[in-house]
């Protein structure tokens, strides 16, 4: 290909089957690797596990997450930490924030998070049909969220309700949004989130909290690496940042396990006989239906890569999703397999200084879903039309099912 052309290799804003991102990343990575894209200003997506990694290698070299870290890009109101820095810059945020998602807090949180998902799942099943991705994932992180950051569940209600982007509003029909649109509902969403990420600081300086216990007590105490406090207005677009971060991927990955099980009457069986298996099941859907597509990095300087010369400035979409199939890492990429001897290599949260900190939380949610859903139904079916999630997320808004309550 000639690199200085400019060539529409893929179009992001076509409507979407279960399979067919699938189907169409699998002819770039044979292809083109490194596809270009014009919608949303113009984009290049990276699609191969083996450029993705070394990109993420050298990530603060060459690679900077500053100017935009998804695609599209659709942040205008401020920096949030730790996500939209470069080291060493993040440091101080991610040093602050990892304590809480050690094994020994997740242990704790464990029996608190199967009580959530008896809560919410328990009702639908009774009812025997509902909608896996609205009735259950729309709502289900906003209760571990609750959990997580001590509030009230009805305002972390109102943070999904207000952020949980144009991928879970079940009345969305078209994916071709423009951009000038998509942006005025981005900013109007995220000063809201702005707004509640106020009210909840003013409350910690108020009533202070354990910052052993209490992540944004612990912001609020945290210093640099000069011994001085973190600045306000970071530390309020880091609670910004982390009233949304973990509350749409779960929401669009629990319908494809369903709708997985669903086409799956065999792994339903032998998951339900053996729940063992749960955690080595939770990871091989990580892998295969990855919830992340667009998260991005912006060139420092020209670079060629997989045969292409991006520029200095251009935006590169991360496509986890497509790495996390490429059939020279995982043989059979498509095909359900337990206990793959590379699962390892799956980079469905992501590698490096920006890997997902979030990660021990969200494959307990996912195993213990998995593991309660199995447990009590006899069967699981689709029973309606199953509707995709728009760039950057990829996964499910809609997946109706009826089940055989156990």
């Amino acid at each position: 290909m000639n690199d200085q052309a400019v060539v529409q290799d893929f179009d992001p804003t076509e409507e979407e089957t279960f399979t067919s991102f699938h189907e169409e990343f699998a002819r770039l990575r044979q292809m083109c690797p490194v596809a270009r894209s014009e919608a949303w200003n113009g984009f290049w997506a990276v699609t191969k596990h083996k450029d993705i990694v070394d990109m993420l290698a050298r990530n603060h070299d060459l690679y900077s997450t500053q100017v935009q870290n998804v695609v599209p890009k659709v942040a205008f109101t401020g920096r949030r930490p730790p996500l939209h820095l470069d080291p060493p810059e993040h440091t101080p945020y991610r040093k602050a924030l990892n304590p809480f998602f050690t094994n020994e807090k997740m242990k704790k949180l464990e029996p608190k998070v199967r009580d959530i998902v008896v809560e919410l799942l328990q009702p639908l099943i009774e009812k025997e049909t509902f909608d896996m991705s609205f009735d259950y994932g729309y709502r289900f992180p906003a209760y571990v969220f609750a959990l997580v950051f001590n509030l009230p569940v009805d305002l972390a209600m109102e943070v999904k309700d207000i952020g949980g982007s144009n991928n879970t509003l079940k009345n969305t029909t078209s994916r071709k949004i423009d951009l000038e649109t998509m942006h005025k509902i981005g900013k109007e969403r995220s000063l809201k989130l702005y707004d509640i990420a106020r009210r909840i600081i003013e409350d910690r300086k108020a009533k202070p909290q354990d910052p052993g216990e209490d992540i944004v007590s612990a912001l609020l105490v945290a210093k640099d690496q000069n011994g001085n406090l973190l600045p306000e207005d970071m530390i309020l677009g880091m609670v910004r940042q982390l009233l949304l971060v973990g509350m749409i991927a779960p929401s669009v990955f629990v319908g494809c396990v369903a709708y997985h099980l669903a086409e799956h009457p065999d792994i339903q069986e032998m998951l339900r006989q053996n729940p063992h298996l749960s955690a080595a099941a939770t990871e091989e859907y990580l892998r295969l239906f990855t919830p992340y597509r667009g998260f991005a990095r912006t060139a420092k300087e020209d670079v060629v890569l997989g045969g292409r010369l991006i520029r200095k400035d251009e935006p590169i979409a991360i496509v986890y999703a497509s790495a996390n199939r490429d059939e020279e890492v995982f043989p059979e990429p498509d095909k359900f397999i337990l206990h793959r001897p590379n699962i390892n290599q799956s980079l469905a949260f992501g590698l490096g200084t920006h890997q997902c900190p979030g990660a021990p939380l969200a494959r307990i949610m996912m195993r213990i879903t998995l593991e309660e859903l199995l447990a009590r139904t006899r069967s699981i079916e689709v029973v309606g039309e199953v509707k995709m999630a728009r760039w950057p997320e990829w996964g499910t808004i809609s997946v109706p099912l009826k089940v055989v309550p156990a």
